[in-house]
């Protein structure tokens, strides 16, 4: 990959990255000034259940912070846009889609078709 295209890709990390980071604060600030007493019961379910709901959303947002990081240390060392499992090129596309994946899209569909048969 060269350096234009690593540039561009490290930039659009970054952006990821802020996107999160602003949607964290966002719920962080909503949570904190929500003093919200709800007097019937349903109304409060159904506000602890939103509550439930958004934590849930910032979980899988914190570990794509981490796959975020993981993917800018691969801009760093050069590795970036190699696939782990077969060491091939992963396709510009499937970066543009998909800018932490770390398999080209032949070895994440073995990877799915591997997991589909061990449930199955």
């Amino acid at each position: 990959m060269n350096k234009e295209q690593l540039a561009y890709f490290k930039e659009k990390l970054e952006e990821m990255s802020q996107e999160v980071m602003a949607g964290a604060d966002k719920t962080l600030h909503e949570m904190t000034d929500s003093a919200s007493n709800y007097p019937d019961p349903a109304d409060r379910a159904t506000a602890e259940s939103d509550r439930n709901f958004e934590l849930r959303i910032r979980d899988r947002e914190r570990k794509l912070l981490a796959k975020i990081k993981e993917a800018m240390d691969r801009i760093e060392d050069q590795s970036f846009g190699t696939c782990d499992d077969c060491g091939d090129e992963i396709s510009e596309k499937r970066l543009e889609a998909r800018p932490v994946t770390t398999l080209c899209i032949n070895c994440k569909t073995r990877q799915e078709n591997d997991e589909k048969a061990k449930v199955g």
